[in-house]
C-alpha cells in the first residue's frame, strides 16, 4: 500500500524566524528557498511557507486553522515533542491525550 503524503503551503510574515522554528525546533529539513518561500520537508511531507504581505489575523483558539500530524507509532511522536520541548518551543498547548480509550483518541 502506498502511504499518503501531503503539501500544505501557509503565509508567514517572517522567513528567518520561520526556518528557525520549523528546521532548528522541529527538525525539518530545508529545501528550496527564495525571497519569498521557503519549502520544508517534515517526515516525507512538504510544508511551504510564503512571506506575506499581511500575516492571518490573529484567532483564538486552534480552530479553524490548524494542521496535524498522523504518527505510526507512539515513539515518533514522543521524540518530536520532546525535540520541541528541548529547543524551547512555545505550546498553545502542551502535548496531551485527547478521549483516551476512544476511536478517535489522539494527542
Amino acid at each position: 500500500m502506498r502511504k499518503a503524503i501531503f503539501h500544505l503551503a501557509f503565509p508567514v510574515n517572517d522567513l528567518e524566524a520561520t526556518k528557525r522554528f520549523y528546521v532548528d525546533g522541529l527538525g525539518c529539513t530545508l529545501g528550496r528557498e527564495s525571497s519569498s518561500a521557503v519549502t520544508l520537508k517534515l517526515k516525507g511531507h512538504q510544508l511551504v511557507a510564503r512571506l506575506a504581505k499581511q500575516g492571518p489575523e490573529p484567532q483564538k483558539g486552534i480552530y479553524p486553522r490548524h494542521f496535524g500530524l498522523v504518527f505510526t507509532s507512539e515513539e515518533d511522536w514522543q521524540a518530536l515533542a520532546d525535540r520541541a520541548k528541548a529547543k524551547g518551543l512555545k505550546f498553545y498547548q502542551h502535548p496531551r491525550r485527547r478521549f483516551v480509550g476512544t476511536r478517535i483518541e489522539h494527542a
